[in-house]
């Protein structure tokens, strides 16, 4: 188990707006695909969401947060955000542009603020969990303090 005193950038954002969640430590492990982490934690893998960072042909740097259980589909992505294409960021490329690395990436707390889309199965249930920040940590919070935490749209982008 983590450290639970040991609070992430994500935890600290979200305390600061006064937003509700829990927080759930594992022991890391590059190994786990995001459906095992969701199942280890006792979590429904639609519920539980992961975040990637792409970039379009003109450059710019898009965040999109879906189910682990998907795969993002760029075309739909692509057209969500206007864009003619866009694909993954090098993962090299992650740290320096987010704080995050892989496996740790959360759509709160990033170093610059980046459009953001959630897949619209969010509006399928109540909860959602997604990286709390680093590996081995994971947030539980309502989908309806989403908004709160940060700006997001949400489309059919799996």
């Amino acid at each position: 188990m983590g450290n639970k005193n040991n609070k992430t950038n994500v935890m600290r954002v979200l305390d600061q707006k006064k937003i509700p969640y829990e927080a759930h430590f594992y022991e890391p492990d590059g190994t786990l695909t995001g459906v095992e982490i969701a199942n280890m934690l006792g979590e429904d893998p639609n519920r539980v969401f992961k975040t990637l960072v792409t970039v379009s042909a003109s450059k710019t740097n898009y965040v999109f947060v879906v189910p682990v259980e998907k795969e993002l589909n760029l075309k739909k992505a692509a057209a969500a955000v206007g864009e003619k294409n866009i694909e993954m960021i090098k993962a090299k490329e992650l740290l320096p542009l987010t704080g995050y690395i892989h496996g740790g990436c959360s759509p709160i707390g990033m170093k610059k603020v980046f459009k953001t889309i959630v897949d619209e199965s969010v509006n399928n249930g109540s909860e959602i969990m997604f990286s709390g920040g680093k590996v081995g940590c994971q947030v539980h919070m309502k989908v309806e303090d989403m908004a709160k935490a940060f700006d997001y749209t949400s489309a059919d982008i799996v």
